[in-house]
């Protein structure tokens, strides 16, 4: 099976050239690398695995993996990339790219990656894959992340937030048609379809992130009048609440119900991105989330 076109540049744009590397990014036979004893990460969402198959499969690796030759002079050994290299055997891949670096010391290779986030000129879809290459392949937690690059974890789990999107929305975004602003608008519609008829609205009227969110406000609260908002047929009392919550925890979170009744269904992907939600609830936000509702 051959590889769909990845999008962007990937590592080959945040290790720097010279000693120890190779320069390039190369298509290395997936049975000729072998996984790295010291991964950090041992338990892999299989659930998580499955879904990066599948956008492997539509739209090609987006991160290369990252190896050193083996001591057999046959083989590579992957020093990060343990996830990407599952998922591209179950989409059937047969080359995944990669960069070789020659080094011993891992640790030297994480502070590489990290710095060079901070120099290179990457698209923001770059950007995310970049930090969630890092939570992957090294076991970072956000906040651990968000430290060692001097920025919120906020902003880290909002730009994190864009690798949910439909991956031809993703592809706009890649090619800069679209900028971070109008794709986190965009994330408001859950329907792929949807999302990505919105983006190409956006992109072909040149609409500003403020028009793009006013149009999705529009499209949502056309899908909530067609489907129904709640089983009474009424809009929930705490839709605003909704978004700022969603906002504040960078994840999709609905509520259903009444003044008087309801649930808080919070959504995650994967054990890392619970724990970092856990620990969000644990510490609280610092700030007053919910306002008293009007007297109906």
């Amino acid at each position: 099976m051959s590889r769909p076109g990845g999008l962007g540049r990937g590592l080959s744009a945040l290790l720097p050239e010279g000693e120890g590397t190779s320069g390039g990014v190369l298509e290395l036979q997936l049975g000729a690398i072998r996984s790295n004893p010291q991964q950090p990460r041992h338990h892999f969402d299989e659930e998580g695995l499955e879904e990066l198959a599948d956008s492997i499969a539509q739209m090609g690796v987006l991160q290369p993996v990252l190896v050193r030759p083996a001591e057999d002079g046959h083989h590579f050994e992957l020093v990060a990339g343990e996830r990407r290299l599952r998922a591209a055997e179950r989409a059937g891949l047969e080359t995944i790219p990669a960069i070789v670096r020659r080094t011993e010391d891992d640790a030297l290779l994480t502070e590489a990656l990290v710095e060079n986030i901070h120099r290179t000129d990457l698209n923001p879809l770059e950007e995310a894959s970049a930090y969630q290459q890092l939570l992957d392949d090294f076991g970072f937690s956000h906040e651990e992340l968000a430290t060692r690059l001097g920025r919120s974890r906020t902003a880290i789990s909002n730009a994190l937030r864009l690798l949910q999107l439909a991956p031809p929305v993703q592809q706009m975004l890649a090619a800069r048609e679209l900028t971070a602003g109008h794709a986190r608008a965009l994330l408001a519609i859950e329907d792929a379809t949807a999302q990505e008829s919105a983006a190409v609205k956006v992109r072909d009227e040149g609409l500003s992130v403020r028009a793009t969110e006013e149009l999705v406000r529009r499209l949502t609260a056309e899908g909530r009048e067609q489907r129904g908002a709640t089983r009474s047929g009424r809009q929930t009392p705490y839709e605003d609440l909704q978004h700022r919550l969603a906002d504040v925890l960078a994840t999709k979170v609905t509520i259903n119900g009444t003044r008087r009744r309801g649930r808080v269904v919070i959504d995650y992907a994967g054990t890392a991105d619970l724990e970092r939600l856990l620990q969000i609830l644990e510490r609280g936000t610092g700030e007053p989330l919910i306002e008293e509702p009007p007297v109906s």
